[in-house]
């Protein structure tokens, strides 16, 4: 039988994210992941799965002490966006340095940012990383919870920490309802090498009931796409011919970047919208994709899930620095309300965007041109709409 304080199931960015965030605090910290992250070779092909990584995760993992580490392996500095409406006057486009920033976030494989964070887990004292461990069985006690791995060890913990994603079987174990949507799309993610450089801007085409995005990485000559189509196309496009695939995306795209090629393999995800009614309960927390999933349309899923992070990384170390008891429900309410509104106000604006650039009715697409051209033109909007983007108005205050 090992006791912790902490025991987070699930080891993936925003678990051991927790666990690093909690090194140092008094608290002892178990990660519990059913299978240890492979190493990655340097000069391994890009990965498929890449997050855009905005200026609040970056301070978040830069005061982790794991950025330095992420840049040093692989990491694509992103200076600009655009995005517009296909066939269309509707277009919108920002640039760092007229918005008094250095950049405006980072393209980084799911991968390099994992393997930094386990590394860190590893060097770290008072974090103890269970891999390979399944739980087969949790009972939520007055004072602890207590924890059954398939390999018949035991567990106990004054607080669970659920990061153990979409799926999330702790919340399910722990009646905690979910309120959940089809976004009748899938995401089809490859990576491309472009005629034309990139010149580190990430660049977003809405195109009838499609939404493609170019995402720059290291080589100015190769972006990840995350290609989000109904299911029946996504599946026509990954199993297409390259010939018929390049003409595809090309259309698509506007030959933005002259013609463009794919490389290496095809995948797609089905895509649901998720919303745990509860981000809290006695003696459980539920972060990033444990409590929420968002359409990817604005990259904006992790960084969701890396703020929830670092807000429950604040508020166990302010209540173990009280004397408080980190697993009440009571307590953890501070945490939830907080995250639940930031997820909330996420979720609302990206089903709003998301429908008002769904489909080709010539009234929706007038009025999204003109809101487009607004937002490119009146003042004060760019501004507020990048802070937004960046991260910035949802901050912590540790990270402030």
């Amino acid at each position: 039988m090992q006791n912790v304080d902490v025991a987070i199931v699930g080891g993936g960015m925003v678990g051991l994210a927790v666990a690093c965030g909690l090194q140092g605090c008094g608290l002892r910290v178990a990660v519990l992941e059913q299978s240890q992250p492979q190493p990655l070779a340097v000069d391994a092909p890009p990965a498929l799965r890449v997050s855009a990584i905005n200026a609040a995760s970056e301070k978040l993992l830069a005061r982790l002490d794991v950025w330095s580490a992420i840049v040093a392996q692989r990491a694509s500095c992103y200076h600009g966006m655009e995005v517009w409406d296909k066939d269309s006057f509707g277009r919108i486009a920002f640039d760092d340095q007229s918005m008094g920033f250095s950049h405006l976030g980072h393209i980084i494989e799911n991968a390099v940012i994992h393997q930094a964070l386990w590394q860190k887990a590893q060097r770290c004292q008072d974090v103890t990383l269970l891999a390979p461990a399944e739980v087969q069985q949790v009972a939520w006690g007055e004072n602890e919870a207590f924890l059954s791995l398939k390999d018949g060890d035991m567990l106990t913990a004054r607080l669970v920490v659920g990061a153990d994603g979409a799926n999330s079987w702790l919340r399910n174990k722990a009646d905690i309802a979910l309120t959940s949507w089809d976004y009748r799309h899938h995401a089809l993610v490859a990576t491309v090498r472009t005629a034309e450089p990139h010149q580190a801007i990430a660049r977003q085409a809405f195109h009838g009931d499609g939404i493609l995005a170019f995402l720059p990485l290291n080589d100015p000559h190769l972006c990840s796409i995350v290609w989000s189509l109904s299911p029946l196309e996504a599946e026509q496009m990954k199993n297409a011919d390259a010939a018929a695939f390049n003409q595809a995306l090309n259309i698509a795209f506007d030959n933005r970047l002259g013609l463009c090629a794919v490389e290496g393999e095809r995948q797609v995800f089905p895509l649901t919208g998720r919303y745990a009614r509860q981000f809290a309960a006695h003696r459980l927390a539920l972060v990033g994709d444990a409590a929420h999933t968002i359409h990817p349309l604005a990259g904006q899923g992790v960084n969701l899930g890396f703020m929830d992070a670092a807000g429950l990384i604040e508020e166990l170390r302010r209540l173990h620095g009280q004397g408080k008891d980190i697993g009440q429900h009571f307590y953890l309410r501070r945490y939830e309300r907080s995250r639940k509104h930031s997820a909330a106000v996420m979720l609302a604006g990206m089903q709003g965007f998301r429908e008002l650039f769904a489909g080709a009715h010539p009234a929706k697409k007038l009025l999204r041109d003109i809101g487009l051209k607004l937002a490119d033109t009146l003042p004060g909007v760019k501004p507020q709409l990048i802070r937004q983007a960046m991260g910035l108005n949802d901050l912590p205050a540790w990270l402030r």
